[in-house]
């Protein structure tokens, strides 16, 4: 069962439904597309609490506007797009509760350049070949298989569990910059450059043209020299992939590229690092550096770890039971629900009441002040 949650008031320069893509059909032919920053759409699914593969929404350097049609919790990660809720600053690369009515909006892009909305529940849209991830340009997936528009509704899936506010650890919300160093593995036909060309290939800096999307980067500067030819009989495409075309201009296959490729491919960029591309503007510079296989594996290792210290904390459980914010005055409890008439969920502040689970509260009304009691109970 689904429920509807989130309502497109302004879609952004690019809004689309992603997860970590749609593995299994390369030899049909068909992309894997999916995330491009695939790392903090799985950290936004740990901090709500949703599974590794979970849809969630892909912001493109102008961020939408978006009314939450039910109370939630949500996480905005990757890219400082100048996130707000309610129109004040919100937090990010930690789980926020937002209630039903409110509004997240994005100022501009600060620094980075896809920003990633997590929902708990994850975003429910047809699987199609396994996945809900939209390929734009085959027109499947997503949600119609396109950008999100003004007056789409999403649903989402329902989630059984409320949740601690979770935050990323403090090396996740980093800076992203504007050069960035990239990590890469050699092959699998590093054998047809000469010496000198994988030199220039490690010792150069190289502009992001202004040519490049989710299919692949391409990258401007010195040529890299060829040994025995650009070209290959066409063959299997990775994540990451550093073709090198008859220009000696290497260009990186990314999260939509073709499932195929004839040119000799010089190195792949490591796992830990293909987010540098997804974060990378045009204009920007990259560098590359070789690691060893066994190298690339323990920088894997250690941030899949960081993924394992969020999900430690456990959920609450609210199975059966519904979860009501009251206050009593005069010793009468007096119910709070929105205007739909429904329950308000006990903010992340109440959840440190202790046993009473009771708080004193103020009001100033016409220059005078009135105190009275709050008080969180579970409701059968």
């Amino acid at each position: 069962m689904s429920t509807p949650a989130i309502e497109i008031l302004e879609a952004g320069l690019l809004t689309t439904v992603q997860d970590k893509g749609r593995y299994g059909y390369q030899r049909f032919g068909m992309p894997v597309a999916g995330a491009m920053d695939v790392f903090a759409l799985r950290v936004g699914n740990a901090l709500v609490g949703n599974d590794d593969g979970a849809a969630g929404l892909e912001m493109t350097v102008l961020g939408p506007k978006i009314r939450f049609l039910a109370n939630t919790w949500i996480a905005v990660t990757g890219a400082n797009l100048g996130a707000t809720l309610d129109s004040e600053p919100m937090a990010v690369w930690q789980s926020v509760e937002v209630a039903k009515g409110s509004e997240v909006a994005f100022k501009g892009p600060e620094d980075g350049m896809r920003a990633y909305l997590a929902i708990a529940g994850g975003i429910d849209v047809p699987v199609v070949m396994g996945s809900r991830s939209t390929y734009l340009k085959a027109v499947i997936g997503g949600l119609e298989g396109r950008g999100l528009r003004p007056g789409d509704v999403l649903n989402t899936s329902d989630s059984r569990s409320a949740f601690l506010s979770r935050m990323a650890p403090d090396i996740m919300a980093q800076v992203y910059g504007s050069e960035h160093e990239v990590r890469v593995v050699f092959g699998p036909q590093y054998g047809r450059f000469t010496q000198a060309g994988i030199d220039v290939f490690l010792g150069s800096p190289y502009k992001v043209a202004i040519q490049s999307d989710r299919m692949g980067y391409r990258l401007e500067g010195p040529v890299i020299e060829h040994g025995d030819g650009p070209d290959v009989i066409s063959d299997g495409t990775s994540f990451g992939a550093v073709q090198v075309p008859g220009d000696g201009q290497p260009i990186v296959l990314l999260a939509d590229r073709g499932t195929t490729g004839g040119y000799t491919k010089i190195a792949t960029v490591i796992n830990s690092d293909l987010y540098k591309f997804a974060q990378a503007m045009p204009g920007q510079t990259m560098s590359f550096k070789s690691v060893s296989i066994e190298e690339a594996h323990e920088i894997y290792r250690i941030r899949e770890s960081l993924l394992d210290e969020i999900r430690a904390e456990p959920p609450i459980e609210t199975e059966d039971k519904a979860v009501r914010l009251e206050i009593s005055v005069g010793g009468r409890a007096i119910e709070l629900v929105d205007e739909g008439g429904d329950d308000i969920p006990i903010p992340s502040w109440a959840r440190d009441a202790g046993a009473a689970g009771q708080f004193k509260g103020s009001a100033s009304i016409k220059g005078e002040t009135f105190e009275f009691d709050v008080t969180i109970q579970e409701i059968d």
